[in-house]
């Protein structure tokens, strides 16, 4: 008689596994899902978002990274296909709808050859393949833009909004170009810091009437309401310090006896705030910009000399103000000479959407600026300032590439599917299936651009591969005419993307979609008893006083 074998535990209580096929099948489930999730917004048809949190706000939105942050993800797998977005979105600053759907195809193609019985280290070995020879063709079929011509930006701006439902405002897309014309790196050296372009937005008017200030705007008001609501040929000061007096380090007691020493003592202090404000004017600032607090006082006194102060501003807004105006940021009223002192044509307060704001404009040259955007609702306002940070991501990779660009429209995608497919057939081995897998994955683009915009997928697609196979780079799905959509040339019809884009979206995609085909385990966590005893989050406990 057999002896019974006694199983073996190496997992303490509470732990799930999952292990071989099963792994692999619910990675790839999942991120088909997500891909799935924010499929139906890709392009210039592509659909909106209603995003409702759990306090009720909501967002109305197609931006790929905004739809996926907002989601919550909670499988393991589904959040690396997240954080493909998050990361074309921090590198290029637009792209992640396309980087999120193509990891998914490139994942359901896999999916097909584990199926046939390749091993995922196969398929991996051909991805990379295939990756690598993308990012050389892309280099190889790029064409190069005038980075110094705006109509060129516009070009690259039209593109990035047009899926979006502020795309037929001419007025915004020529402030952005502008924008970042002016942030632009004097000594040309193809770098662009768009942190350099503050975007305030304001509920009120329309987007036509958002604007470009060549200065920065901060949502402050004037310390003293004595002070005068503008100031021009402003001479401003930056102040990393407080204007008050300091308290000391160790308790001490005053003693007054008599009225007199009590007057004696208030006439000191009133007389250090009068220095500290005779220093300040006789620098030559009229404006004053403080980082810290400023006292009553002292308040007073920079009123009665005829100086404009705005109190408690950010780092990051003084190192704009800084940037827009020549400004020095001094850390003590020492420091403070001319020399220091930044230069505006005009400052003054002004009240915009309800809220006081306190605007420094007409700068010579500034090397910062912000893009004051309106709308009719909060929700307007919010798309359009994602969309003017998608647009300005655009620009920034476009500067820094050296204006390479390539067409959009699926062409592209197409154009790489067919050179991918010539490379396959040069390889020997299982590898070559991989790289086949690759050039469809690829062909997810325009054939979603296509289903977005109401067209058959399959005659667009082969409309395609005959135009490319006759030797037209640039044919692609042209949506600008819904009553007639077509397959055209995307290059003349100036539907263009910086290459850097298309490069960043098939270098993550092809990465994350390795990564998880080579796992073969989930080991997962239950939830332990503190996190199982844990109140609903934002309810509390039931119950309280009124009950």
């Amino acid at each position: 008689m057999a002896e019974a074998v006694q199983p073996i535990f190496i997992l303490p209580e509470g732990y799930t596994r999952t292990t071989g096929k099963d792994a692999q099948r619910n990675n790839i489930a999942s991120a088909k899902a997500v891909a799935a999730a924010v499929k139906s917004t890709l392009g210039p048809r592509g659909m909106d978002k209603m995003l409702v949190d759990n306090l009720g706000d909501i967002t109305i939105t197609n931006d790929g990274v905004t739809v996926l942050k907002s989601m919550e993800v909670d499988n393991p797998a589904a959040k690396m296909i997240v954080e493909v977005a998050k990361a074309q979105e921090e590198e290029v600053g637009d792209g992640t709808t396309t980087a999120v759907i193509l990891a998914g195809e490139l994942l359901k193609n896999a999916e097909a050859l584990l199926d046939q019985g390749i091993h995922s280290s196969l398929i991996n070995r051909g991805y990379r393949l295939a990756a690598a020879k993308a990012q050389e063709t892309l280099d190889e079929i790029k064409v190069k833009l005038d980075i110094n011509n705006k109509e060129d930006l516009r070009k690259i701006v039209r593109t990035a909004i047009i899926s979006k439902n502020i795309s037929g405002d001419e007025t915004l897309l020529n402030l952005i170009v502008d924008a970042i014309m002016y942030v632009k790196d004097a000594n040309d050296k193809k770098e662009v810091d768009i942190d350099d372009i503050k975007i305030e937005k304001k509920v009120g008017g329309g987007l036509s009437d958002s604007k470009l200030i060549k200065g920065i705007v901060i949502e402050k008001e004037k310390v003293h309401p004595d002070m005068p609501n503008e100031i021009r040929n402003a001479k401003i000061a930056l102040l990393n310090l407080a204007l008050e007096i300091e308290k000391t380090n160790i308790d001490a007691q005053l003693r007054i006896d008599k009225p007199e020493q009590l007057q004696a003592f208030l006439g000191e202090e009133e007389k250090m705030f009068k220095e500290m404000v005779d220093k300040v004017k006789a620098s030559g600032a009229n404006v004053v910009v403080c980082q810290k607090g400023i006292d009553d006082t002292a308040q007073f006194f920079l009123s009665k000399a005829h100086i404009l102060a705005f109190r408690r501003v950010s780092e990051s807004d003084m190192k704009k103000i800084g940037k827009a105006t020549g400004a020095k940021v001094v850390s003590t009223l020492s420091e403070l000479e001319p020399g220091a002192l930044g230069e505006a044509g005009y400052v003054h307060t002004e009240k915009i959407g309800g809220e006081d704001m306190a605007i420094i404009e007409e700068c010579k040259n500034p090397k910062a600026v912000t893009l004051l955007l309106r709308g009719g609702t909060e929700h307007v306002v919010d798309e359009a300032k994602r969309a003017v940070e998608d647009s300005l991501g655009d620009l920034k990779a476009l500067i820094e590439s050296g204006g390479s660009v390539v067409a959009g429209g699926g062409a592209c995608e197409m154009e790489v599917s067919k050179k991918l497919k010539d490379f396959a057939a040069t390889l020997e081995g299982r590898e070559q299936l991989a790289v086949d897998a690759f050039a469809d994955s690829l062909e997810i683009i325009p054939k979603t651009l296509a289903e977005n915009a109401g067209m058959d997928p399959i005659d667009i697609l082969v409309d395609l591969r005959a135009e490319h196979k006759k030797g037209n780079t640039w044919a692609g799905v042209d949506l600008s005419d819904i009553s007639q959509p077509k397959v055209a040339d995307m290059l003349k019809a100036s539907v263009l993307e910086p290459v850097n884009v298309k490069k960043q979206a098939i270098k993550s995609s092809s990465e994350v979609a390795i990564m998880i085909l080579k796992i073969d385990d989930i080991i997962a966590a239950g939830k332990s008893a503190n996190q199982s005893a844990q109140p609903p989050a934002g309810g509390g406990y039931g119950g309280g006083y009124g009950d």
